[in-house]
């Protein structure tokens, strides 16, 4: 009787010491940290651009900018459609691309270019839609040139008009010369790096005849952008803390680059349907003064007079 008093003794001694079997060392672990707090949506709601020098900051899908300007809703040879997003923001260098890419557009007699998403007044993640788009130096312009100047109002319910058949993985007979115009005006920019457009597109493009093929390098074939074409500006001068993506491949990606991407072309379908889906991206510590900085609030534009002058 004394030894298994004294067993069931020390036995007690040794789980109180914590010094007990796998099972009760379990309930000791270590709780897993909690996900961080999604932080998509006080970026989209912030009321205006930061104070400050124009800076690109991070990456572009990770990032933000400071002294970014809205581009104005009309200009020369484009306008800017869904305006209600408040995603016509850019670095000052976008927003002179823009414009002068408008005009180019004119002058070639082509119509007017539909500007789509640019980024949010201080960049940073998106509430829905884009996980790029964040250091105000992308935008997408939709490839459709059937519009006339429209009101405000009238360009929020457009709809991209598809280019790509997927059955064949062709472009669509919709498809035209002014539609490969548009791209390789938008291309002939130097500060542009990247435009992601669709593999059958890319193809098309491949296809014609240019008489000075070096813009077609800067057509990276990806997913989706079978209506609109994805234009992505490099670092501007006075960026720092900004985040370059490396170099392309040399060449002009017309052989087997875009061929391998043939067997695997698919449309992407948008599941948020414009509605919020907060999510968490790490963004450079430099960005959380941003979020919080005294900035410019950006009145409402009253689009009555506009729209009804164009009926």
């Amino acid at each position: 009787m004394m030894r298994r008093s004294a067993v069931g003794v020390l036995a007690a001694v040794l789980i109180a010491a914590g010094l007990a079997g796998p099972a009760e060392a379990g309930s000791h672990k270590k709780k897993k940290p909690a996900p961080p707090a999604p932080n998509s949506i006080a970026w989209s709601q912030v009321s205006g651009p930061a104070l400050g020098p124009a800076q690109s900051i991070g990456g572009y899908a990770a990032g933000c900018v400071t002294g970014a300007q809205a581009l104005p809703g009309e200009g020369t040879g484009y306008q800017v459609i869904r305006m209600s997003r408040q995603r016509y923001y850019g670095h000052p260098e976008l927003i002179d691309y823009l414009k002068g890419f408008g005009r180019k557009v004119a002058a070639a007699g082509l119509g007017t270019a539909l500007i789509g998403d640019m980024g949010q007044a201080r960049g940073g993640p998106m509430s829905f839609g884009h996980a790029s788009h964040q250091i105000g130096l992308d935008a997408d312009i939709w490839l459709r040139l059937d519009h006339p100047p429209m009101g405000r109002n009238a360009r929020e319910g457009l709809t991209e008009i598809k280019y790509v058949d997927y059955g064949r993985v062709r472009v669509t007979e919709d498809w035209s010369e002014r539609q490969a115009q548009l791209v390789r005006i938008a291309a002939s920019d130097p500060r542009v790096t990247r435009i992601f457009v669709n593999p059958a597109i890319k193809l098309a493009m491949c296809r014609h005849s240019w008489p000075d093929r070096a813009f077609l390098r800067k057509l990276r074939p990806w997913h989706g952008h079978d209506g609109h074409m994805h234009i992505r500006l490099g670092c501007p001068a006075g960026s720092p803390q900004c985040e370059d993506q490396r170099d392309i491949p040399d060449g002009d990606g017309c052989g087997d680059e875009v061929e391998s991407w043939l067997g695997s072309v698919y449309p992407v379908v948008e599941k948020h349907n414009g509605k919020p889906q907060p999510r968490y991206v790490n963004m450079p510590p430099a960005c959380t003064a941003v979020l919080r900085a005294a900035g410019t609030r950006v009145a409402a534009i009253d689009d009555s007079h506009t729209e009804k002058a164009l009926r």
